[in-house]
């Protein structure tokens, strides 16, 4: 059976539309932030990071292991996939800079995907323009080699492929449900109050559930072929 460990970052985050896509996989999840880690990564197929309210440039001790983490995946040739912070956390991983993003993306905001997205096995499915879910007021520079995958007019690099690694910045994975409960946690009550009108859950819910089944199940495949 092909095992996937996912790494979350908060109680309220978690793999959400992933699972399902992944059906027929072993998903164990780490939550670092909490407790120590008891798997070896490396007896893993692939990992995931997903999202957090933190920053990767936080003095944590759960982001450096995580760092190191990536990095010893990564010269392994490990499959990776960071969602969000842990897309940041990929990016910071392989030596680019993570800062704070001109603005802050909260809310449904189009996604486009580049040119090279269209010879790319995921981001070749995707609808362009794509609404979707963002939450993040911090962007990254494009790690050294990697293929620029998806822009917004707010955050240039939204998406990336280095390697083995994919970072996406926006969120395929949400649920309606998982939309509505972050804007009840504490950690996002501020991005809240500044938004001018209240995030709706169930915008563009068939299609961006379709889709997120689709792009993951799509990385599943890859993940299962790597791993023979």
């Amino acid at each position: 059976m092909t095992r996937i460990l996912a790494f979350r970052h908060v109680p309220f985050e978690d793999i959400g539309l992933i699972r399902p896509a992944l059906e027929g996989f072993q998903i164990d999840c780490a939550d670092l932030y909490r407790e120590s880690l008891a798997a070896d990564p490396a007896a893993y197929d692939a990992l995931i990071f997903m999202g957090g309210p933190m920053s990767v440039n936080d003095d944590l001790p759960f982001v450096h292991q995580e760092l190191a983490i990536i990095r010893d995946a990564a010269a392994r040739r490990q499959p990776i996939l960071g969602i969000c912070l842990g897309a940041q956390l990929i990016a910071k991983a392989m030596g680019a800079r993570v800062y704070r993003n001109p603005v802050k993306e909260i809310g449904w905001f189009p996604v486009h995907c580049t040119p090279e997205a269209a010879q790319d096995p995921l981001f070749s499915t995707l609808e362009s323009p794509l609404e979707v879910l963002q939450w993040h007021g911090e962007t990254f520079d494009l790690p050294e080699g990697a293929v620029h995958l998806a822009w917004s007019e707010d955050c240039r690099n939204q998406a990336f492929r280095l390697g083995e690694s994919y970072g996406l910045q926006f969120h395929l994975e949400v649920t309606p449900e998982m939309i509505a409960d972050w804007c009840t946690q504490d950690d996002n009550c501020g991005d809240v109050r500044e938004l001018s009108s209240p995030i709706d859950p169930h915008r563009n819910e068939t299609t961006l559930c379709r889709k997120s089944l689709q792009f993951f199940g799509n990385w599943g495949d890859l993940v299962r072929f790597r791993a023979g």
